[in-house]
């Protein structure tokens, strides 16, 4: 799903009306490995969409936090293809950047493997 479309969903939320703030993460695969240096062809990722689930939940605890919206692209993917959008609603920019970057940060460390291809 675009991530307009995400934004598009947000905007329809019940509660839109009480949001001040959207922020968007969109991961493409880049070409360049952050691990070994050098040129990648492309990734192959996993997510646990339940452990996803579970982030996305806690996230809504947050102070301000209105909804969480997370949409992933697993399996082999090449470079500039997209990975996973997060998309978070709130009621200000202190509470709404914060919970984004915890969001896609536990993510990459709790739901999801990735293997970097033709290196």
């Amino acid at each position: 799903m675009p991530i307009s479309q995400l934004i598009d969903r947000m905007k329809s939320h019940p509660r839109y009306h009480d949001m001040g703030m959207i922020a968007s993460h969109l991961g493409v695969v880049r070409r360049t490995s952050l691990i070994k240096g050098g040129e990648v062809s492309g990734i192959e990722i996993e997510f646990d969409q339940a452990a996803i689930e579970r982030i996305i939940e806690y996230a809504k605890q947050n102070k301000g936090i209105i909804e969480v919206l997370v949409e992933t692209h697993p399996g082999k993917l090449s470079v500039g293809d997209e990975i996973m959008a997060v998309v978070v609603g709130g009621d200000t920019r202190d509470h709404v950047f914060p919970t984004l970057i915890s969001v896609v940060d536990r993510i990459k460390k709790e739901a999801s493997r990735k293997k970097e291809l033709g290196l």
